[in-house]
Formats: C-alpha cells, sequence, structure tokens
C-alpha cells in the first residue's frame, strides 16, 4: 500500500462512515479497484475508530451524562436523586434529566443487544464480493428513497428518548444488525429505522450515533487477534496516515449529516447510491 492509496482510503472511510451511503461497502470496492484485496479486515476496523474517535468528540456531552447516568443507576444514587427532587427546581431537573439518561441506556442495551446477536451469525456468511456488495447498495438506495414519505407531526416534532420504548429500539437494532453487510450503510438504515418509527430528526441521528459505539468496539476487540498479521501487510506509517485522515474527513462529514437528518433530506444521498451501485455491478 502506498501513502495516496492510505489517503485515498482514509478519505472514503472518512465520509463514508457518517454519510448513509456505506463505508464497508466502498471500501470493499475500491481496495479490490485500487488491488488492495488482500489488505485484511483489520485495517477497516482500525479506520472505524478514527470515525469512532469523532464521534465521541461530537457526542461527548452526551456521552458523559450517560456514564454519570450509570453509575448512579448501579450504585442507588438516581433512587436518592428522586427522594430529593421534592425540593428546588434544580433537584427536580437533575432528576429528569437522569431518568431520560437512564432510559437512554436502556434503549441501546436492547438494540445493542439485537445487534451482536445478528453480528455473530451474519459475520459466519462468506462474503459475496463486489457484485453483492453493489446489489446491497441499491438496497440501501431503496430504503433511503423511502424516507421522503415521512412527514413530521403537525408540530414537526416526533418521539423523544422517553417516548421511544423497548419496540423501537429493538427495531434499530435490527437495521443495525444488517449494517454488518458490507454494502448495508448502517447510519443510513440505523436513521432511516428512527424515522420510520416515529422518532424526532435529532434523536434518530443521535441514537444512532451514540449506538455505532459500543457496536465499533465490539468489532474492533472480535478482531484484536488479526492485528499482528495487518502490521505485516500494512506499514504503521500508512495505518497513520489513513487514520488521521479518516478521522478529519469524518467529523466535517458527519457534521454535514446531522443538518442533513435535521432537515429531513436523507434521501439526497440514494441517487449517488444507485450510480455506483450499477458502476459497481458492470465493472465487478
Amino acid at each position: 500500500m502506498t501513502p495516496i492509496k492510505a489517503v485515498i482510503l482514509g478519505l472514503i472511510q472518512g465520509i463514508a462512515e457518517f454519510l448513509p451511503i456505506s463505508s464497508s461497502g466502498h471500501l470493499e470496492i475500491f481496495k479490490e479497484w485500487l488491488g488492495l484485496s488482500d489488505v485484511p479486515l483489520m485495517f477497516d476496523i482500525v479506520l472505524h475508530l478514527a470515525t469512532l474517535l469523532v464521534l465521541i468528540l461530537q457526542f461527548r456531552a452526551r456521552i458523559a451524562e450517560l456514564l454519570v447516568a450509570a453509575w448512579n443507576w448501579v450504585t442507588g444514587h438516581g433512587a436518592k436523586a428522586q427522594k430529593q427532587a421534592s425540593g428546588a427546581t434544580i433537584q427536580v431537573s437533575r432528576y429528569t434529566r437522569q431518568r431520560q439518561n437512564e432510559t437512554i441506556i436502556l434503549l441501546l442495551i436492547v438494540a445493542t443487544i439485537i445487534t451482536g446477536i445478528m453480528g455473530y451469525f451474519i459475520d459466519k456468511l462468506p462474503t459475496g464480493g463486489v457484485r453483492v456488495n453493489s446489489i446491497e447498495l441499491l438496497i440501501t438506495a431503496a430504503v433511503l428513497a423511502l424516507t421522503v414519505l415521512v412527514k413530521p407531526n403537525a408540530k414537526g416534532e416526533g418521539r423523544g428518548p422517553e417516548e421511544t420504548g423497548v419496540g423501537r429500539a429493538a427495531f434499530i437494532g435490527v437495521a443495525q444488525g444488517l449494517g454488518v453487510f458490507s454494502g448495508i450503510s448502517r447510519s443510513g438504515f440505523t436513521v432511516s429505522a428512527g424515522l420510520f418509527a416515529g422518532l424526532d430528526r435529532e434523536w434518530a441521528g443521535e441514537f444512532s450515533f451514540l449506538l455505532a459505539i459500543p457496536a465499533v468496539l465490539g468489532a474492533f476487540l472480535l478482531k484484536l487477534k488479526d492485528l499482528g498479521s495487518m502490521i505485516t501487510q500494512v506499514s504503521l506509517g500508512n495505518i497513520a496516515i489513513a487514520f488521521i485522515v479518516a478521522f478529519v474527513s469524518g467529523w466535517f462529514a458527519l457534521k454535514f449529516l446531522l443538518k442533513v437528518i435535521k432537515n429531513g433530506k436523507l434521501y439526497w444521498f440514494a441517487p449517488y447510491l444507485v450510480l455506483i451501485g450499477i458502476i459497481g455491478l458492470i465493472i465487478g
């Protein structure tokens, strides 16, 4: 792998990880075209860690709140806050926020369990190559296109964390589980599932990306044993280049996508996926 190819793969990961166009599908297609099909999957996961860092920085305030809420939940401080909530307004606000974060934690656990079960079995299936990847990209395009039918209610709002419920969280977990297939966009499927479930647009995006954190960490831990073989095939310099490029491009891509989700324009990406899917079928 040359530094230029490392830049290309890092750029693809950074942009395609957050834009709903499937980073894994694009990496597989471009690795084939660049003659890098023998680069191990662990390289892709390392690039996912770069975009995971973007997520952690973007949602650092919420993540910190969730960690505190989880600690209070486990230690019983949440129940103590409930008893104190009858006092000052600030105590009521803290208790309300604690309860909301506890709800989010529960939703994330449910969706992650569903994703983990699906990922375990899907990962055992044989990979399909560029043509199958391209078909999966076309499926992603169809799902994104269907979001044009999702209209906000009369007030322009949807369900928040408290109204999401375990069933809708499981539904989004299934969507993320399908994202294990290379050509299926994880973010595209999970955000779309959230919109189909009637979630508020911004909350659908936030839940989707919070849900990605345990998924990426889990995939990294499962493939950690392959780290040594990757280093023998790809130099540390090229890994570092790809990582930095993925982080920088991912930062801007995430900012852009959050605005797109807020405006309800997720279907914008469907035509591109149709184009790249058809090209992949022809050339692959």
